[in-house]
């Protein structure tokens, strides 16, 4: 009669631990989705640097280009926006990168006249593809830890958008 008990337990026990597993595997699988739904793209930051093919970047679920790349070596992610002039991190992402201001600036944003700081990123990559000393603004007024890719990087590609794709041909004489 003990042993009934001690199986009954034991297959509760292993029926609970299941459940758990299962949620814990679920839970991990539809975060991956969800992150894969906003930055389709995330997978560049692994590529490997000197590639000099086209970059072919999916448009997220927002209808953004998301991507993630480096700044000075360290994971960044990138919206990237054609209508800025430089790339543009957000002031707590520009201390964690170490980025010196270089002199103060206003900047004519989506929301308004900002005032912010230029600097130079020492290295910006994406893809594959690397650019030094590119120029960029600290923006005071960005939240968050997502980086704008403006054209002080972007203007190196030959740049063509059709339905959900981007692609970023190295331009030539650039």
């Amino acid at each position: 009669m003990g042993d009934d008990k001690t199986v009954h337990r034991t297959g509760l026990g292993m029926m609970l631990l299941f459940w758990l597993l299962f949620i814990a595997v679920g839970t991990w699988w539809f975060h991956d989705f969800l992150e894969s739904q906003r930055n389709p793209n995330a997978h560049l930051v692994d590529a490997v640097e000197g590639g000099d093919g086209p970059i072919t970047l999916e448009r997220s679920r927002s209808g953004h280009f998301m991507a993630t790349g480096r700044i000075n070596g360290e994971p960044v992610e990138f919206l990237l926006d054609t209508g800025a002039t430089y790339v543009a991190v957000p002031a707590s992402m520009a201390d964690r990168l170490g980025l010196e201001a270089q002199g103060s600036a206003w900047f004519n944003t989506a929301n308004g006249r900002v005032r912010g700081e230029l600097t130079t990123l020492d290295e910006v990559s994406l893809g594959g593809f690397s650019a030094s000393d590119v120029r960029g603004s600290i923006s005071p007024g960005m939240e968050g830890e997502v980086a704008l890719m403006g054209m002080s990087f972007l203007n190196r590609f030959d740049i063509q958008i059709r339905d959900s794709r981007m692609v970023l041909q190295p331009a030539e004489n650039r």
